[in-house]
């Protein structure tokens, strides 16, 4: 039985791995010129999500502050929300929704880039973060799933992977996050 579920789900990655390719190859060289345009206007990259999806902005960050494939180049700047005591007193004294919102007020500049994970695309969050994005002049990109949600409406860009799955949309995510990174070190360093 469990050998028949690995197999399934194998093959379900297989095929919406195609497709994500089919689907969203130029969406990603775009997400990709944008923070290289944004990088060598020294500015920065702000990336959230919540649960799972944090985990994947910490990761995603990671590759462009340290190193993807180049260990030999100097560090871009990535920024993810990290300190618990200001977002949880954010939580508490205002409310969860304002955590990512607060950040972007605090440290965000026009030039900068926001990019947003929400596999469902209805993190109340993250939107609030994207709206108030918005009015301060700095970009915005979602990484989501099927329709988009919420953000489908406040994301300059949407990467909207074809699931409803949210294992096999971080999967997708993972995957196109890598694909940018890989293109934003050759382009920035050109090797």
């Amino acid at each position: 039985m469990h050998e028949y579920n690995i197999r399934t789900h194998g093959d379900e990655l297989i095929e919406l791995t195609k497709k994500t390719i089919s689907e969203h190859t130029k969406t990603m060289k775009v997400i990709a010129d944008m923070v290289v345009s944004c990088l060598k206007s020294g500015n920065k990259i702000i990336i959230f999500g919540n649960g799972g999806s944090y985990a994947d902005a910490c990761h995603f960050a990671g590759e462009i502050e340290g190193s993807y494939r180049n260990r030999n180049r100097k560090g871009m700047a990535a920024v993810v929300p990290g300190n618990i005591a200001a977002m949880t007193a954010i939580a508490n004294d205002f409310s969860y929704e304002d955590i990512f919102r607060r950040n972007i007020e605090a440290i965000g500049n026009k030039g900068d880039l926001v990019i947003g994970l929400s596999t469902s695309g209805n993190s109340g969050n993250i939107i609030k973060a994207f709206e108030y994005a918005r009015v301060k002049g700095i970009k915005t990109i979602g990484f989501t799933g099927e329709t988009g949600g919420k953000m489908k409406e406040c994301s300059d860009i949407l990467l909207n992977i074809s699931s409803k799955d949210t294992p096999r949309i971080q999967e997708m995510h993972k995957f196109a996050y890598h694909e940018i990174c890989e293109i934003v070190e050759k382009e920035m360093f050109k090797v």
